[in-house]
């Protein structure tokens, strides 16, 4: 703040809102939502509002996302709001200059300046001989691509190529490589061209007999296998010529039949187990697999930023197919993402991959299909039967618990950094996962206050305040989210109004607990069919998850106990009511009675 400075004669003028009102609304609708926008507002008091006993306190809101303050101007001096980062568009973009509620004067405002980043059609960096890169949107550069043919090497193959999660293409021929063929190079998800010499691991050559990876083994002559490597060669005995062939033959004869047992073996898992859940999983796809999965996209599930998702069969057992559409460079960055991150982690509240595509142009995610879609759809719909007070708990304890594995569960962390209700999916029997993993980042955590920095990414509405203006990146920006979704379970309201004032859920929320109306938040198709006092404590859990200090917010094992016993709470009720309820594999629904008039429950 003041590091710039409005010009004088425009410091020396003002606007306040001529209606008494407490908000000055400034809005335009971009160009084009890809380009990306900075915006520079300048304040300055004019009034001696010590002297006259007043107060002028801002809040300023972007989108209904709270982006600076509460600040009060400096008196003749300059107050310049910037962020060094660009506003995330969308299709009109709105600042709301607010004052609190302590804050006896209007909102003032001296001056703004939107700028518009200029894009650059060429790289600026110096391109290098052999290295190609992706160059995602919001995350630094990624090796693709490594040529280092005829670069006079020596030695073994360095392990740190297997950091290079990205590459597709690597290139070591025509060297003097020694050593054996490193088995993390069939680990590479991605890499489709090899170009080296030695005795091939298992795993490269499943992929090269799979039409997976074009494997080049000329130019290397001193690579060997690892036994050879170790064993003593000053023997050279001409009978090694004739036993060491035969002896080859066969341990080959050996394998080979091993490995053919160990086909048949993973053929007959591959079946589909009773339960419907798939015992092999992270298979890569040919794109005409994809076709024969989805009929050749017959039916559409849904479209997003990311492309289209289609419904299929895969072993008879149905499957949701997400397409990576070949205009999305962002989203080919995340598909990576995606894979990498599914293939090593599993627990029952995330979504399984089944597989992949990555051939040519044509990329793909198969997922388990889930048949009840996405919780924001479930609490919006117009249906006569919605989720129960207890089945609106179950849902949010098993999503809290997906978050919860990927943040105390994984080595190292995960945030998941886009947790909403439209990536929280329902199976068949309301069983929540999270879902869309792409634009997810591992941090190291060795304490409290860890984090890694890094471009604002998200939804509009979920966006963390303090992620959103420091850059600084946690797990409490996971929490953030969740408590935005666990207000969203509660009111069954949209994250923001449509309407003029485009108001938060948080802030109609906190606007009600104000005035001591609990029951008025709870969404009303439930005709308070609840146990007060659970609602209240989960108010109070979502509420604390959205505090605008990160270091305030629960984690989510703390989350996780809170909500069990705001749960225990409600199923203690039901059952003191003789009333039935469902498992936990399962969600109760109510019926809605439009004529029922209740009386209003004071928490006990």
């Amino acid at each position: 703040m003041n590091d710039y400075q409005g010009p004088s004669t425009v410091m020396q003028t003002a606007v306040i809102p001529t209606n008494g009102s407490n908000s000055l609304q400034l809005s335009w609708e971009p160009i084009d939502p890809k380009f990306l926008y900075y915006a520079y507002l300048y304040f300055s008091e004019f009034e001696n509002v010590q002297a006259n006993n007043q107060t002028r306190e801002i809040i300023i809101y972007i989108n209904g996302i709270d982006w600076f303050g509460p600040f009060s101007p400096l008196h003749f001096a300059a107050n310049t709001i910037y962020s060094t980062w660009p506003i995330l568009t969308a299709e009109k973009i709105e600042f709301s200059i607010n004052t609190t509620e302590s804050s006896t004067l209007p909102p003032i405002l001296n001056a703004y300046e939107i700028y518009r980043a200029k894009e650059f059609l060429q790289f600026l960096t110096n391109q290098q001989d052999g290295l190609n890169c992706s160059y995602p949107e919001y995350d630094p550069p990624r090796i693709t691509s490594l040529n280092l043919s005829s670069s006079g090497i020596a030695g073994d193959i360095a392990p740190y190529i297997s950091t290079l999660t990205s590459i597709q293409i690597l290139d070591l021929s025509n060297n003097n490589l020694t050593g054996p063929v490193p088995d993390f190079l069939s680990q590479l998800p991605f890499l489709t061209e090899l170009n080296l010499k030695g005795t091939i691991p298992n795993g490269l050559i499943e992929k090269q007999k799979n039409g997976l990876l074009s494997l080049s083994v000329e130019g290397n002559p001193d690579l060997c296998p690892e036994a050879s490597c170790t064993a003593d060669e000053s023997n050279g005995s001409r009978d090694n010529k004739f036993v060491v062939p035969v002896v080859a033959s066969v341990v080959s004869l050996c394998v080979l039949v091993t490995a053919m047992a160990i086909l048949w073996s993973l053929r007959r898992r591959m079946q589909v187990a009773k339960n419907g859940s798939f015992e092999l999983k992270n298979q890569r796809f040919s794109y005409s697999n994809v076709l024969r999965i989805t009929n050749n996209f017959e039916r559409v599930l849904g479209n997003g930023g990311f492309g289209t998702v289609y419904h299929g069969y895969l072993d008879g057992t149905e499957v949701a197919v997400k397409m990576l559409s070949p205009s999305s460079a962002q989203g080919y960055k995340q598909f990576q993402a995606e894979v990498e991150l599914l293939m090593r982690i599993h627990h029952k509240n995330l979504t399984t991959l089944v597989g992949y595509c990555d051939e040519g142009t044509n990329r793909g995610l198969i997922y388990e299909f889930m048949a009840n879609g996405n919780l924001q759809a479930l609490l919006l719909g117009e249906e006569a039967d919605i989720l129960s007070w207890e089945g609106r708990l179950r849902i949010a304890i098993e999503a809290a618990k997906g978050l919860e594995y990927l943040h105390s569960g994984c080595t190292p962390p995960i945030v998941h950094r886009d947790v909403k209700s439209t990536n929280i999916l329902l199976s068949e029997k309301f069983q929540a996962k999270i879902a869309d993993f792409g634009l997810s980042r591992t941090f190291p955590v060795e304490g409290s206050g860890t984090h890694v920095t890094t471009t604002i990414a998200g939804t509009p509405g979920y966006f963390d305040p303090a992620y959103y203006i420091s850059n600084r990146l946690t797990e409490k920006s996971d929490v953030y989210n969740f408590g935005v979704v666990l207000l969203e379970i509660i009111t069954s309201k949209s994250v923001i109004e449509r309407t003029h004032e485009r108001t938060h859920i948080t802030q109609w929320v906190s606007f009600m607990l104000g005035k001591g109306d609990i029951e008025s938040i709870v969404d009303p198709r439930l005709l308070e069919d609840f146990d007060i006092n659970s609602v209240w404590k989960t108010v109070e859990i979502a509420m604390a998850c959205v505090s605008q200090t990160s270091t305030k917010r629960p984690t989510m094992n703390q989350v996780v106990m809170e909500l069990n016993e705001s749960l225990a709470i409600e199923t203690a009720r039901l059952k003191a009511a003789g009333k039935e309820y469902e498992s936990k594999d399962s969600i109760e629904s109510i019926s809605v009675n439009q004529h029922s008039e209740l009386s209003p429950l004071a928490r006990q």
